[in-house]
């Protein structure tokens, strides 16, 4: 199968190499001094370092070539976006001018690109779409706009690229490109699931990196296990409350992209959403933070977004509040810990369960 990744970045190189071992696989990066030196040193030194690229893999800042190398004849290629979501809509408009371009040559170099699957988590900054919402717009009126999927879950890139287990869900409203992305990923150490559930998969992972950076600052100030324990759960109410208001379902919530890909970023010492929270506490700038980082964490643009999204849709976050008025300048690493500790008792189920249980709480404290 001829698959194509649009972005060479830390994930999108882990997952050619994965893929290198059993399909012909191009990877496109808009730098061409990053490619070159990834065909020079034979490894990706920017974004994962120490990882050896595969000798079959392919290295392209043509963008033309590689939208080529995954029209196959037939449909029977895949064209992976691994681009953050910044760059999301560029990267598609470009595609389809491209691929329109192509339709209307005498002579067109490759077939349409059919199927499209994102690797972004986020939502887009000023429109507060998702990622496969984003496609959608860009691809609005086009008569050979390809299907849209996403492929989420938890995974760092480095333990993807050496080869190690890894549990992944594609969701797409198109179950043929579902069948598709399993038999193009699902092998070695990588398994693949499959839901119908788009917006919820795409939920997950935009909302666990902000909760990422709040269980980074309570890890950085030393507060401990039963405080990350109760962010993490008390995030989890938060992503499904307001995945629901979006047309999720809750299932989606308790998988691989909710709860799991939750956890893993939350703890694990590669994540770079807890490092930023980390960082915070130890009184660095946001700034510095970022600029020391040399890679994207998404939960750093996408906190706002989500909080504006929560209160169009009257959905409470309070966790997410006190990232967002964190990484806004509006309050210290201490100050936002304390907003959520000085927090009104609040039941623990939702208004819908029952029993229904009175708590004491001030006039017109919100749940």
């Amino acid at each position: 199968m001829n698959i194509t990744i649009l972005g060479a970045g830390a994930w999108g190189t882990a997952l050619a190499c994965h893929a290198a071992s059993r399909h012909v696989v191009q990877l496109w990066g808009r730098d061409a001094v990053l490619m070159q030196g990834l065909r020079t040193r034979g490894e990706n030194t920017r974004y994962l370092p120490g990882i050896a690229l595969p000798e079959t893999l392919g290295l392209t800042s043509d963008l033309g070539a590689a939208l080529a190398h995954a029209g196959a004849p037939g449909g029977s290629g895949l064209l992976v976006l691994a681009t953050p979501v910044a760059g999301l809509r560029s990267v598609a408009q470009a595609m389809r001018e491209h691929a329109q371009a192509n339709a209307a040559a005498v002579h067109p170099v490759a077939g349409s690109v059919e199927q499209v699957l994102i690797l972004a988590k986020g939502f887009e900054r000023g429109s507060g779409l998702l990622p496969h919402a984003v496609l959608e717009q860009v691809f609005a009126g086009w008569a050979g706009r390809p299907a849209i999927g996403v492929l989420s879950g938890p995974s760092f890139a480095q333990e993807v690229a050496r080869g190690l287990p890894v549990a992944l869900t594609v969701a797409s409203a198109d179950a043929g490109l579902m069948h598709h992305a399993v038999q193009a990923l699902h092998g070695g150490g990588m398994r693949i699931y499959a839901s119908g559930d788009l917006i919820g998969v795409e939920v997950g992972g935009a909302v666990k990196n902000v909760l990422a950076i709040a269980c980074g600052v309570s890890d950085g100030l030393g507060q401990g296990h039963n405080a990350r324990a109760a962010l993490i759960t008390r995030g989890l109410a938060e992503m499904s409350r307001l995945g629901l208001a979006l047309g999720a379902h809750m299932e989606t919530f308790m998988g691989l992209s909710g709860l799991g890909d939750l956890v893993l970023t939350c703890t694990g010492e590669l994540s770079r959403n807890r490092r930023v929270g980390l960082q915070l506490a130890a009184g660095k700038t946001l700034d510095r933070i970022v600029a020391e980082l040399g890679h994207v964490a998404e939960g750093v643009p996408t906190a706002q977004t989500v909080l504006e999204l929560a209160h169009s849709r009257g959905v409470a976050m309070p966790i997410t509040a006190a990232v967002a008025d964190l990484l806004g300048g509006r309050c210290s690493a201490k100050d936002a810990l304390r907003t959520l500790l000085a927090r009104e008792p609040q039941p623990e189920a939702g208004a819908t369960s029952a029993p229904t249980v009175e708590m004491p709480t001030k006039p017109g404290a919100q749940a």
